[in-house]
């Protein structure tokens, strides 16, 4: 009977082995991806990004240069067992260190950890080769060190690539305000004019959430399961922020940015569900979130009083008796946004929350009733503002609305509701078939 190696992959004595150095090497890599990705996070100079670029795998090589003699002299004087232990802890440090780096955004100190993740490296090396020949037979040695230099190699190939899957998913995060990308929406929103808020809260956070579809269904299917367990903490994070800041907040523009990181929650939490009745919840969520959410700043567009904008929830006491079409335009975004039936928004979280109970994955299960707890909590400023427009005293009259901004945020409170409820299965059959050519499962 012919002998293959690969039976060594099946018995205890090689292993553990085998995966303990495949991991240290993947482990080893994304952290080498991460110090180049951190480059263009920390806004580094081009010329500088070229230098640290270069200089990270040379400082990372460099110790195999400088000590690996040293190394094996080491490992010839050292117990086995005794070196394990040490070069272990040296890499506990060492990340330590990165971990550090990474929170101070200290690119110095990001590359002294890279080198001595070199460091710890040339001092492992000798001990891997010296541990096989006692735990192999001699006619398994080159198979057994073959096998243990595919699983390296593959390793850093695979490393590689999840060091460049953060930074994707970091970047497309940002770009939607998913948590811990979230810092710049709320001061964004406030500051800028009320049109520019209604039009980059709506078609460019459509337009990302679709890339990032297609991102990890065409070109990470095969890495579902990792890059699901990252989506899952983003959206439930998202939607704890948006549901817990938005209570404190009295300016409604500031209030609609959390919103909009709460309902990028829901939204991240379908794309997790990874399968194509998930991706068809995130573009149903996102079409009607996207129609609400610009009809909602049309309103805001619309109101003034004195020639003032009116952005606090002060501003709208009594608008209902002044402005009745614009109240209830602001309540239908309102009663949607907590995703009351049978406003859009309702039927938006519907289909997220239905994708993530029939992926038959536990933690998404749970994930989807801890999503609907943070919608309970979010209900309060929802309702608080539309008992502000309905029963609180007006401090003012309120100027003469714009004809089309008017227009614009009636159109989308009757699309919200109740148009919405005709229109369903033609935005279910479009969104299916979009979802379809993904080609998830």
């Amino acid at each position: 009977m012919a002998y293959s190696q690969f039976e060594l992959l099946r018995q205890r004595r090689f292993a553990p082995f085998f995966v303990v150095q495949s991991l240290g090497a993947f482990n080893d890599n994304v952290y080498r991806q991460a110090i180049i990705g951190m480059l263009f996070w920390m806004g580094v100079p081009a010329e500088q990004r070229t230098l640290y670029t270069n200089l990270a795998p040379a400082l990372f090589i460099l110790p195999y240069f400088l000590f690996s003699a040293t190394a094996g002299q080491i490992a010839e004087k050292l117990e086995k067992a005794r070196l394990i232990r040490i070069t272990t802890a040296m890499e506990i440090v060492i990340m330590s260190v990165a971990a550090v780096g990474f929170l101070l955004q200290s690119m110095p100190l990001l590359l002294v950890a890279l080198f001595g993740t070199g460091v710890q490296s040339t001092l492992f090396g000798p001990v891997k080769y010296s541990i096989l020949p006692s735990v192999l037979k001699p006619e398994e040695l080159t198979g057994g060190n073959g096998l243990v230099e595919m699983g390296t190699s593959m390793s850093i190939l695979l490393g590689m690539i999840a060091g460049g899957l953060v930074f994707v998913v970091a970047g497309l995060a940002f770009k939607v305000s998913a948590v811990p990308f979230h810092m710049w929406t709320p001061d964004v929103y406030e500051g800028a004019p009320t049109p520019v808020v209604a039009f980059f809260a709506g078609a460019p956070k459509l337009a990302a959430m679709l890339l990032f579809a297609r991102v990890l269904a065409e070109a990470f299917p095969l890495a579902a399961d990792q890059w699901r367990q990252v989506l899952i903490l983003i959206a439930l994070a998202s939607v704890a922020v948006g549901a817990f800041a938005g209570l404190a907040q009295t300016n409604l523009k500031r209030l609609w940015a959390y919103s909009s990181i709460a309902n990028v929650g829901y939204a991240v939490l379908g794309l997790a569900a990874g399968t194509a009745q998930g991706v068809q919840a995130m573009l149903v969520f996102m079409a009607l979130y996207t129609v609400a959410v610009i009809g909602f700043f049309a309103c805001l567009a619309a109101l003034s009083r004195n020639g003032r904008p009116l952005e606090t929830l002060d501003d709208m006491a009594g608008l209902f008796q002044q402005r009745p079409w614009l109240s209830l335009a602001l309540t239908v975004f309102a009663l949607s946004g907590l995703g009351l039936p049978p406003f859009a928004g309702f039927w938006g979280k519907y289909y997220v929350f239905m994708a993530a109970v029939n992926a038959g994955d536990p933690i998404l299960l749970w994930s989807a009733v801890a999503a609907l707890v943070g919608s309970v909590i979010a209900a309060f400023y929802y309702l608080r503002l539309v008992k502000v427009m309905w029963f609180d005293p007006a401090p003012g009259e309120t100027d003469r609305p714009p004809v089309e901004a008017g227009a614009i945020a009636v159109g989308a409170a009757a699309f919200t509701f109740p148009v919405v409820l005709g229109l369903m299965p033609l935005i279910d059959h479009y969104a299916n078939a979009a979802a379809a050519a993904l080609g998830l499962g």
